[in-house]
């Protein structure tokens, strides 16, 4: 076993031990106290409106999965809130990402979605643009007129990849220091190796507001009450295992069959079957390997409104399924994810959304067994102080 291998396996003894400790004494990590959150963080216009402005406009998102756009050429298309971006990999192997806007009358040069190109046309008036984003042609250039093709390539966007997902800021000009909003949370999500896998499904859900939809994600309270037939049929209620790297997160739910450990000893052990990691990326990206050779790539994108998101929801796989066992297990996967999130966390999200202006809550309580919640809110707190625009 190679020293990087017996240092993972030592953080998984350790967060093993964490989880059985509190499987045992019936007990979770805590806050320091509970947090109470006005219910106009979640429906105030405005607030919405400056929320999402610095955090989403301004911090490192991240938009794609290196394995979405592997080989030079390859292009993801998205709008993120009201930005077109257009994310591809050059001839020289960089991912880059630019604005999905042609610079001479502004008409998106790629439809949204996957695929392969090597040049970007405007279906308006035919310029094109290379994979790097410089303008390489123009039709009837002649009757156009001499303009400088040095400066017209697509507006460009700050964009950085780090293990196996692709950052990008969305607002123009501004520099994107992936080192340091990682710092040593990238060492962390290097360990689920997400440039090996393979992409089983990828899906969009629209769900309940930004803050309501991402709650859910972040904590266990919940999962023996709402999840009894999907996840909460694997892991236990209640129980959580924190660690945090600033804003990022990663979550360490007990499975039931921690049970198992009581009289084993811990050379005996599989750390790897007993314990559900997710790390959340801030401020909207979670990842969540449930079940080995599964994993549930989930990013959450504010609507319009304080009442409405998009999830895209990629489900990965170890190796693509060959036999009818592993597509059989491949199916069953997707199908629980996808009621877990759309059928029970965005159902009863839903309710919570309708139920926000009826006057019954001034305030919303965050237990000290949310830590990660509170993280979360905290984060945004600290992020929003001297940024009143």
């Amino acid at each position: 076993m190679s020293a990087a291998a017996t240092d993972r396996r030592e953080v998984m003894l350790g967060l093993t031990r964490r989880a059985l400790a509190h499987f045992q004494a019936g007990t979770t990590d805590q806050a320091a106290s509970v947090m109470h959150m006005p219910v106009a963080a979640y429906i105030d216009p405005e607030r919405y409106r400056r929320e999402v402005e610095r955090v989403f406009k301004h911090l490192p998102l991240a938009l794609a999965l290196s394995i979405e756009i592997p080989q030079a050429g390859d292009y993801r298309a998205m709008q993120v809130l009201d930005v077109p971006v257009l994310m591809v990999r050059g001839k020289d192997g960089r991912a880059r990402a630019f604005l999905n806007a042609c610079r001479h009358r502004g008409a998106t040069v790629c439809a949204q979605g996957r695929g392969h190109a090597r040049v970007f046309t405007c279906p308006y008036h035919a310029w094109a643009y290379d994979t790097q984003g410089a303008l390489i042609n123009r039709y009837a250039a002649e009757t156009f007129g001499d303009v400088d093709h040095a400066t017209l390539g697509l507006t460009e966007l700050d964009c950085a990849e780090r293990a196996g997902l692709v950052y990008v800021k969305l607002t123009p000009g501004e520099p994107l220091d992936i080192d340091a909003w990682l710092g040593d949370f990238v060492d962390e999500l290097a360990t689920l190796q997400l440039d090996t896998w393979s992409i089983y499904e990828q899906r969009e859900l629209d769900g309940p507001g930004w803050k309501v939809a991402l709650d859910g994600y972040l904590e266990a309270y919940h999962h023996n009450s709402l999840h009894g037939k999907t996840v909460g049929q694997y892991t236990v209620g209640n129980l959580l295992v924190l660690d945090t790297w600033g804003p990022h997160q990663r979550l360490t739910f007990g499975r039931k069959s921690l049970a198992e450990l009581v009289d084993q000893p811990e050379s005996a052990w599989d750390e790897q079957k007993h314990i559900r990691l997710i790390h959340n990326c801030f401020p909207n990206t979670s990842i969540s390997g449930i079940l080995g050779d599964h994993c549930l790539v989930s990013q959450i994108f504010p609507g319009p409104t304080p009442t409405t998101t998009v999830t895209r929801q990629t489900v990965l796989v170890a190796k693509p399924p060959v036999t009818e066992q592993e597509r059989a297990a491949s199916e069953l996967f997707s199908a629980m994810v996808l009621q877990a999130v759309k059928d029970e966390d965005y159902a009863v999200g839903r309710t919570i959304q309708a139920g926000l202006t009826s006057g019954a809550n001034q305030e919303f309580l965050f237990g000290r067994n949310e830590p990660a919640v509170q993280n979360y809110h905290n984060t945004i707190a600290r992020l929003m102080a001297g940024h009143a625009r």
